[in-house]
């Protein structure tokens, strides 16, 4: 049996140990390395060579998006699952938008780990239940439908701050951030965005950074 090479990068200790043990109990999984933070991770790939990498989103002090775009840069064929308690629709629309092919709750139980791990070696695309009515399915319509919503986007005629705030929605960036970095207040934000909703045509800041994403 061919045994799916595994790396783990979590930083907390308890759950990097614990993960590590339930998916040595699997026949068919080979933990290769398991780390606690990023620092080697890059090299060890390259010597290593795994199948699949299980990312914490939230890792102390480091950048685990980087660390994704990273890795599918160098090694495309590396699937990554991103690891996290309950992450927020923009953090799913960044880590996919970098290569990242499956996430899994924490508080997922170990049939969900391992079976999302094998999916996601398979090829397929994984995302908790709670979240695949959303913005997975918002992400797939979007990609067939590119070509015409990206001419939509581009006959909407935004003045230059609204074209900021779109751009700058697409960056992850929350209405306080906006705020702090244009020099305005957050309710001047809160009023563009629900312009730039209206011009669009479109219900979420999802919506937004989805459509903006796909005419970069």
């Amino acid at each position: 049996m061919k045994k799916i090479r595994i790396i783990l990068i979590e930083d907390n200790r308890l759950l990097r140990e614990g993960i590590n043990s339930i998916l040595k109990k699997e026949s068919d999984f080979n933990v290769i390395a398991a780390f606690g933070d990023s620092k080697f991770v890059i090299d060890k790939i390259s010597e290593l060579i795994p199948h699949v990498v299980l990312i914490d989103l939230g890792l102390s002090n480091q950048n685990s998006l980087e660390l994704v775009i990273t890795i599918k840069e160098s090694y495309p064929n590396v699937k990554v699952i991103v690891m996290d308690l309950v992450p927020i629709q923009e953090d799913i629309l960044r880590f996919v938008e970098a290569g990242v092919s499956g996430f899994i709750l924490k508080d997922a139980s170990v049939n969900v780990l391992t079976n999302t791990i094998r999916t996601v070696n398979n090829g397929e695309k994984v995302l908790p239940s709670i979240l695949t009515g959303s913005l997975f399915s918002q992400i797939m319509d979007y990609g067939v439908k590119e070509l015409s919503h990206a001419k939509l986007i581009q006959s909407v005629r935004m003045t230059k701050r609204e074209c900021e705030i779109v751009g700058l929605i697409a960056d992850g960036l929350a209405n306080k951030e906006i705020a702090y970095k244009l020099g305005i207040s957050i309710y001047t934000v809160k009023s563009h965005v629900h312009n730039i909703l209206e011009k669009m045509a479109l219900n979420t800041r999802v919506q937004i950074a989805i459509h903006a994403s796909i005419i970069k």
